[in-house]
């Protein structure tokens, strides 16, 4: 088998199957007709001399001969994405899509600086954002849905995402993100709260079982499981819940920058409470795509740090 048996269609196809789990939602994805899917991999197949999908009953999966090829899929289409960067580069950068996914506590703070900053700077360039929690960001950089990740990462994190893919990812520090302790102005204030291990007998309002890795991880250092008496990642609802006396929570600078603090909540500086980074993270393949490069410079030279620390 040659290169040349290897069709750039395949690849989008076997890719898609691999991300929808169907051909139907394969063809969709892709905008084909489900009939012209399925007649594409029969001739690739019998092209390549393999089998890439194998039926089971109403359902597909690829084999792995398929699995090979959607592996390598996003390698080539960042390829390709390159070498129109770089024809576009050729132009000024006159041209280009750059696809933005950042955590929510970003959505009113970083993200709008940035697309703000790349719009006055490259106006040719075009800017879209979808709001996901970090481990979703990278999934979509990885299936080639997003071409730049604004993430925050733990230090010692058990959970991080980040460390899942060493050698896929460049990331970018932009600044380090203090988490604070909120807890009711009115709450009982004998012997100052200084530790974690402190608010062991605490209701906690915590974030989605997922986005919580780090809060059970510190509780868990110093020496107490929480108890998570209310949910929401809504920095907003975390503070009207503490302000009337119905737990505390971590609640990082960034959210409280973009939020009215109550009366009726204190926030504390309290040691076992680590700070977070905030990362600009990229596929290392995309780096030599102008507009995705253009985009990291950007994100490095947000004046956020300083500004957040006023917040």
């Amino acid at each position: 088998m040659t290169a040349t048996e290897i069709d750039l269609t395949t690849l989008r196809i076997v890719r898609a199957i691999a991300d929808e789990k169907t051909l139907s939602g394969a063809a969709a994805a892709l905008g084909y007709s489900q009939p012209a899917v399925s007649q594409h991999l029969a001739r690739a197949s019998t092209r390549i001399g393999q089998p890439l999908v194998t039926r089971a009953g109403r359902t597909v999966r690829l084999t792995e001969a398929g699995a090979v090829l959607a592996r390598h899929a996003v390698t080539v289409q960042s390829a390709l994405d390159a070498a129109s960067g770089e024809l576009a580069d050729l132009g000024g950068l006159r041209s280009g899509v750059v696809r933005v996914a950042a955590f929510p506590t970003a959505s009113a703070t970083v993200v709008p600086r940035l697309l703000g900053a790349m719009a006055a700077r490259h106006p040719g360039i075009r800017l879209s954002y979808v709001e996901v929690e970090p481990p979703e960001a990278l999934d979509l950089l990885r299936h080639g849905r997003a071409d730049l990740a604004i993430t925050f990462r733990y230090p010692d994190d058990w959970s991080d995402p980040h460390a899942r893919y060493p050698d896929e990812l460049t990331m970018l520090p932009l600044f380090d993100d203090e988490l604070l302790v909120a807890e009711p102005a009115a709450h009982d204030r004998d012997g100052s709260r200084t530790t974690l291990q402190q608010y062991a007998d605490a209701d906690w309002i915590a974030g989605c079982p997922q986005c919580r890795g780090n809060l059970l991880q510190a509780c868990q250092s110093a020496g107490f499981q929480p108890r998570i008496a209310h949910e929401t990642d809504n920095a907003a609802a975390v503070l009207g819940l503490v302000a009337n006396g119905l737990g505390v929570a971590q609640l990082p600078r960034l959210a409280l920058s973009s939020v009215t603090v109550p009366e009726g909540v204190r926030l504390l500086q309290v040691a076992g409470v680590p700070s977070r980074t905030v990362h600009a993270v990229a596929l290392r393949a995309a780096q030599g795509v102008p507009a995705v490069a253009a985009a990291l410079r950007a994100s490095a030279e947000l004046d956020v740090a300083d500004w957040v620390a006023a917040g």
